[in-house]
């Protein structure tokens, strides 16, 4: 899924001044799915406390799921997003998203969630294809 880039934006960007705050608004209207994941974490964040929040439904669709990965799979977007909301985002596999305080993404839970023990304990068989 690509980004759906308004001709005002893409004008900014041949010029070569590019306002994140309407980057970040092209990456919402056109990755509604991800942005609400995202902003859905962030929030359930701020009010729980803890050391992250984390989606583990898979996405309902092919299309949500593109999102999702569209998002999280281009470090501008992944940027952009971190900014915008104050978190430090952790993606993996397919659906499996978190978020984290920025001042704890250097923390134990942060290191353990992106650590290589748990992706493997974070596969099965109904993943391969996601």
């Amino acid at each position: 899924m690509s980004l759906d880039v308004s001709p005002a934006l893409l004008a900014q960007a041949e010029r070569g001044e590019v306002d994140e705050r309407e980057f970040v608004d092209c990456v919402r209207t056109s990755l509604p799915y991800a942005w609400e994941m995202i902003s859905t974490l962030t929030a359930r964040l701020k009010v729980d406390g803890g050391d992250f929040a984390d989606n583990q439904v898979p996405p309902p669709s092919e299309k949500e799921r593109g999102q999702l990965l569209r998002a999280l799979a281009s470090d501008s977007i992944r940027g952009a997003l971190q900014r915008h909301f104050g978190v430090r985002l952790a993606f993996q596999n397919c659906h499996r998203v978190a978020v984290f305080p920025l001042d704890a993404a250097d923390g134990d839970s942060y290191r353990d969630f992106t650590s290589i023990r748990s992706q493997l304990l974070n596969q099965s068989p109904e993943l391969r294809d996601c």
